[in-house]
């Protein structure tokens, strides 16, 4: 029989709950976050190139 006796678990349980609930809300949030910073970026790349494009095509129509 063991006599030892068992340390009590007041809030530790609920504490590390809490805690991972807020390290997944900020995981969610920074992956969000990076999912627009790549979309805003591909965005704005097929922008400028779709300029470069326009302003080389209107050049090679008034030139030639």
């Amino acid at each position: 029989m063991d006599s030892q006796i068992e340390p009590s678990r007041s809030r530790t349980p609920v504490a590390r709950k809490a805690v991972a609930g807020l390290v997944l809300v900020v995981a969610a949030v920074l992956a969000v976050k990076l999912v627009i910073g790549l979309v805003t970026w591909l965005f704005g790349t097929i922008v400028v190139i779709a300029v470069v494009a326009a302003v080389l095509w209107a050049i090679k129509t008034l030139v030639w």
